[in-house]
């Protein structure tokens, strides 16, 4: 079943201490268009976000948001820098020893109160695994996001099916009334020739040739043939599972283009409504096409 380019998805989950939340939303777009806003010291996990992104959309501009809240999962780490802590208890007991102190002795307490003794860094995170549990909480979002673009789908499956009925049906009356305009030609051509030779015998031969020539002219045989194989082959697009939007735009430019024929050599009245009606759906149809992945 086909797939509409328009959907939203939104997914949330608390995976080692973080608070996950993304966010898609996307609309028609003539190819695959992701940008993806997330904090910017998670950016190192964008490539990983837009290739899980390509797998699953083929085509539309497609808006990633991702929010991180990271509070419980802080961990702070305590170094001592024992290289300087050392050349204060050296300058601390040499001043000691200025002072007559002999006996003195250094404490863990002194030194900590000296700066740059102590320092706290935050603890080193796991990149692989930031990254894989956002594409986790992503993938729950494109679930979302490819229900809401296949229920639209369905949607615009069906009345693109409506049109293709409303198509056959007036490609069923040009094809009716199309030999009955040869008929009628030909009458028209008799009598007019019975009035400019005012009683004289008209050959029937000539006028045999000129209605055969005029069938030939307004013609549309190849047309309606045309127009009901497309019809068949958008029919099994919209059954297929595969992105098909591209291929039925095409398609329908080509219907497009025999209901114009058709109107160019019919002269007939009745057919030129059919044909206004017939390209009336086909750009209905056409609109409806440009939301299709």
């Amino acid at each position: 079943m086909i797939k509409s380019m328009t959907g939203y998805g939104r997914a949330r989950q608390d995976l080692h201490k973080r608070d996950i939340t993304v966010e898609v939303r996307s609309v028609n777009n003539r190819y695959l268009d992701c940008n993806v806003k997330m904090p910017r010291m998670y950016a190192f996990a964008e490539d990983a976000v837009k290739k899980a992104v390509q797998q699953a959309v083929s085509r539309g501009k497609v808006d990633v948001f991702i929010t991180v809240d990271a509070s419980a999962a802080d961990t702070a780490k305590v170094a001592v820098n024992r290289e300087l802590a050392a050349q204060y208890a050296a300058a601390l007991q040499e001043l000691a020893e200025v002072c007559g102190h002999t006996a003195y002795g250094v404490t863990p307490d002194q030194l900590a109160r000296f700066p740059d003794v102590l320092s706290v860094t935050k603890a080193d995170e796991d990149l692989e695994t930031i990254s894989a549990d956002l594409c986790a909480v992503l993938a729950e979002a494109l679930e979302a996001h490819a229900a809401m673009r296949a229920a639209e789908g369905e949607k615009l499956a069906e009345d693109i099916e409506n049109r293709l009925q409303n198509i056959e049906a007036y490609t069923a009356q040009v094809e009716a009334r199309s030999p009955e305009t040869v008929a009628e030609y030909r009458r028209k051509l008799t009598e007019r020739m019975e009035e400019v030779l005012q009683g004289a015998t008209v050959d029937p031969q000539r006028i045999l040739t000129e209605a055969a020539i005029y069938a030939d002219k307004v013609a549309v045989d190849e047309e309606t043939v045309r127009l009901r194989s497309h019809v068949g082959q958008l029919r099994s697009m919209l059954a297929s599972a595969e992105p098909m939007g591209r291929k039925m735009d095409f398609l329908i430019q080509e219907v497009n283009r025999e209901s114009n024929t058709i109107g160019s050599k019919c002269q007939d009245v009745s057919i030129a409504q059919v044909v206004v009606g017939l390209k009336a759906e086909v750009e209905k149809m056409r609109e409806q096409v440009q939301n299709i992945e």
